[in-house]
């Protein structure tokens, strides 16, 4: 099993499509974990609504790039529309901070919410 934390991030309909995120996430993945979810300002494009973030980790059987692959098809399912500009609106938005232990997202560096979120699930750098 390949111990994962990742990041979690949503400023359209958050709280659904949060809820419906781990859902798919508790129904394919072992010991989720859930960090508590904060909302903050968005990061770029100002004129849109806040995000809401936090971290989640979890135990998966898949390897590194099955499951940044799989993320993927959470955030599609959650309708998530990758036309928009990349710091635009957002569904879903998922990406891998910790594999096995490694820091692997150098947003961890960049981001308070998000080091805070990482590290309230026992990953401390």
């Amino acid at each position: 099993m390949n111990a994962v934390i990742i990041s979690i991030g949503s400023n359209i309909n958050p709280t659904e499509n949060i809820r419906k995120m781990l859902a798919i996430l508790q129904a394919d993945c072992a010991e989720l974990r859930v960090s508590d979810l904060v909302t903050t300002k968005p990061i770029g494009i100002e004129e849109q609504d806040d995000f809401v973030n936090g971290a989640a980790s979890l135990q998966t059987e898949m390897g590194q790039i099955e499951f940044k692959a799989y993320l993927k098809s959470v955030e599609d399912r959650l309708g998530r529309d990758r036309t928009l500009p990349k710091f635009g609106p957002r569904t879903m938005d998922l990406d891998i901070v910790v594999w096995n232990g490694q820091l692997i997202d150098d947003d961890y560096f960049t981001r308070d919410f998000l080091r805070d979120a990482v590290a309230s699930l026992g990953f401390i750098k």
